[in-house]
Protein backbone atom coordinates (compact mmCIF):
# COMPACT_ATOMS: atom_id res chain seq x y z
CA UNK A 1 0.00 0.00 0.00
CA UNK A 2 1.29 3.40 -1.23
CA UNK A 3 0.29 5.94 1.60
CA UNK A 4 -1.52 9.59 0.47
CA UNK A 5 -0.55 12.34 2.13
CA UNK A 6 -2.90 14.19 3.94
CA UNK A 7 -2.19 18.33 2.58
CA UNK A 8 -1.27 20.53 5.62
CA UNK A 9 -3.43 23.14 6.04
CA UNK A 10 -2.09 26.94 7.41
CA UNK A 11 0.07 26.44 10.01
CA UNK A 12 0.72 22.71 10.04
CA UNK A 13 3.45 20.55 8.86
CA UNK A 14 3.07 17.53 7.15
CA UNK A 15 5.93 14.24 7.79
CA UNK A 16 6.05 13.96 3.89
CA UNK A 17 7.77 17.10 3.98
CA UNK A 18 10.15 16.05 5.99
CA UNK A 19 13.51 15.11 4.71
CA UNK A 20 15.54 11.57 4.38
CA UNK A 21 18.22 10.81 5.68
CA UNK A 22 16.70 13.18 8.27
CA UNK A 23 17.40 16.23 10.14
CA UNK A 24 17.95 17.26 13.72
CA UNK A 25 17.11 20.76 14.73
CA UNK A 26 16.57 22.52 17.66
CA UNK A 27 13.30 22.98 19.39
CA UNK A 28 11.92 26.84 19.98
CA UNK A 29 9.72 25.55 22.76
CA UNK A 30 9.54 24.16 25.78
CA UNK A 31 9.16 19.96 25.95
CA UNK A 32 7.92 18.66 29.12
CA UNK A 33 7.59 15.24 30.40
CA UNK A 34 4.84 14.26 32.61
CA UNK A 35 4.95 10.46 34.94
CA UNK A 36 3.45 9.69 37.96
CA UNK A 37 1.95 13.09 38.17
CA UNK A 38 5.37 14.54 38.40
CA UNK A 39 7.15 17.00 35.48
CA UNK A 40 10.19 14.42 34.91
CA UNK A 41 11.58 16.31 32.21
CA UNK A 42 11.40 19.75 31.39
CA UNK A 43 13.17 21.83 28.91
CA UNK A 44 14.00 24.71 26.45
CA UNK A 45 17.37 23.09 24.82
CA UNK A 46 15.67 20.29 23.26
CA UNK A 47 15.80 18.99 19.78
CA UNK A 48 13.99 17.30 17.08
CA UNK A 49 14.68 14.81 14.60
CA UNK A 50 12.52 14.83 11.42
CA UNK A 51 11.96 12.20 9.25
CA UNK A 52 9.86 11.72 6.29
CA UNK A 53 6.66 9.76 7.12
CA UNK A 54 7.22 10.18 10.86
CA UNK A 55 6.31 12.33 13.52
CA UNK A 56 9.33 14.25 15.12
CA UNK A 57 11.20 12.25 18.10
CA UNK A 58 11.67 14.79 20.54
CA UNK A 59 15.40 14.81 22.63
CA UNK A 60 15.95 16.51 26.08
CA UNK A 61 19.27 17.00 27.37
CA UNK A 62 20.30 14.81 30.88
CA UNK A 63 20.49 18.08 33.43
CA UNK A 64 16.98 18.86 32.02
CA UNK A 65 15.65 14.96 33.47
CA UNK A 66 14.87 14.86 37.14
CA UNK A 67 17.65 12.91 39.19
CA UNK A 68 16.64 9.12 39.42
CA UNK A 69 14.12 9.32 36.99
CA UNK A 70 16.28 7.19 34.12
CA UNK A 71 17.66 3.63 35.22
CA UNK A 72 20.62 2.12 34.14
CA UNK A 73 21.38 1.92 30.23
CA UNK A 74 20.68 -1.28 28.15
CA UNK A 75 21.68 -2.03 24.76
CA UNK A 76 19.13 -1.16 22.49
CA UNK A 77 18.67 -1.20 18.63
CA UNK A 78 20.68 0.08 15.71
CA UNK A 79 19.53 3.11 13.71
CA UNK A 80 20.79 3.61 10.50
CA UNK A 81 21.46 7.30 10.80
CA UNK A 82 21.80 7.85 14.06
CA UNK A 83 23.94 4.78 15.26
CA UNK A 84 23.20 2.57 17.86
CA UNK A 85 20.58 3.15 21.02
CA UNK A 86 20.61 2.47 24.93
CA UNK A 87 17.06 1.93 26.50
CA UNK A 88 16.31 3.78 30.07
CA UNK A 89 13.47 2.46 32.22
CA UNK A 90 11.64 5.36 33.57
CA UNK A 91 10.19 5.98 37.14
CA UNK A 92 8.37 8.77 38.83
CA UNK A 93 5.96 9.42 41.16
CA UNK A 94 5.70 5.52 41.91
CA UNK A 95 5.11 4.52 38.45
CA UNK A 96 7.38 2.15 36.20
CA UNK A 97 8.10 1.97 32.39
CA UNK A 98 10.22 -0.12 31.07
CA UNK A 99 12.20 0.47 28.20
CA UNK A 100 10.36 4.13 27.68
CA UNK A 101 13.36 5.95 26.95
CA UNK A 102 16.66 5.83 24.75
CA UNK A 103 19.40 7.32 23.72
CA UNK A 104 22.23 7.87 21.52
CA UNK A 105 25.97 8.07 23.46
CA UNK A 106 27.62 7.85 20.64
CA UNK A 107 25.86 8.94 17.42
CA UNK A 108 26.74 9.58 14.17
CA UNK A 109 28.29 12.41 13.17
CA UNK A 110 25.55 14.55 11.81
CA UNK A 111 23.64 14.04 15.08
CA UNK A 112 26.57 14.60 17.62
CA UNK A 113 24.80 17.06 19.30
CA UNK A 114 21.99 14.65 20.88
CA UNK A 115 25.31 13.02 22.29
CA UNK A 116 24.21 13.40 26.01
CA UNK A 117 20.08 13.82 25.42
CA UNK A 118 17.38 11.74 26.26
CA UNK A 119 14.36 11.10 23.96
CA UNK A 120 11.30 9.37 25.68
CA UNK A 121 8.36 7.48 24.32
CA UNK A 122 5.16 9.06 24.45
CA UNK A 123 2.65 6.60 25.25
CA UNK A 124 3.72 4.96 28.62
CA UNK A 125 3.88 8.67 29.47
CA UNK A 126 0.75 10.66 31.40
CA UNK A 127 1.54 13.24 29.45
CA UNK A 128 4.39 14.97 27.02
CA UNK A 129 3.90 18.42 26.27
CA UNK A 130 5.19 20.34 23.00
CA UNK A 131 5.27 24.15 24.43
CA UNK A 132 1.41 23.78 25.59
CA UNK A 133 0.24 20.97 23.66
CA UNK A 134 -0.25 17.44 24.47
CA UNK A 135 1.59 15.02 22.26
CA UNK A 136 0.08 11.28 21.24
CA UNK A 137 1.86 9.10 20.83
CA UNK A 138 3.18 7.66 17.05
CA UNK A 139 1.13 4.55 15.91
CA UNK A 140 2.33 0.81 16.81
CA UNK A 141 5.50 0.64 19.96
CA UNK A 142 8.74 0.61 17.51
CA UNK A 143 9.14 4.81 16.63
CA UNK A 144 8.85 7.35 19.43
CA UNK A 145 7.43 10.24 17.67
CA UNK A 146 5.46 12.57 19.06
CA UNK A 147 1.79 13.81 17.55
CA UNK A 148 0.84 17.31 17.70
CA UNK A 149 -2.50 18.86 16.78
CA UNK A 150 -0.49 20.45 13.88
CA UNK A 151 0.91 17.59 12.31
CA UNK A 152 -0.38 15.67 9.53
CA UNK A 153 0.32 11.59 7.80
CA UNK A 154 -0.21 9.56 7.43
CA UNK A 155 2.38 8.29 10.41
CA UNK A 156 4.67 5.39 10.07
CA UNK A 157 4.59 2.43 12.53
CA UNK A 158 1.21 1.20 12.48
CA UNK A 159 -0.09 -1.84 10.59
CA UNK A 160 0.86 -2.19 7.39
CA UNK A 161 3.56 0.93 7.51
CA UNK A 162 6.31 -1.08 7.65
CA UNK A 163 7.21 -1.27 3.88
CA UNK A 164 6.87 2.84 3.30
Amino acid sequence: MRPIPVRPGPGQESVWDYPRPPRLEPVPVRLAVIFGGQTIAATTAGFRVLETSHPPTYYFPLADIADSVLGPPRRGGICEWKGRAVLFDVTGGGERAPGAAWAYPDPTPGFRPIAGYVAFYAGPMEACLVGDVRAEPQPGGFYGGWITPGLVGPFKGGPGTMGW
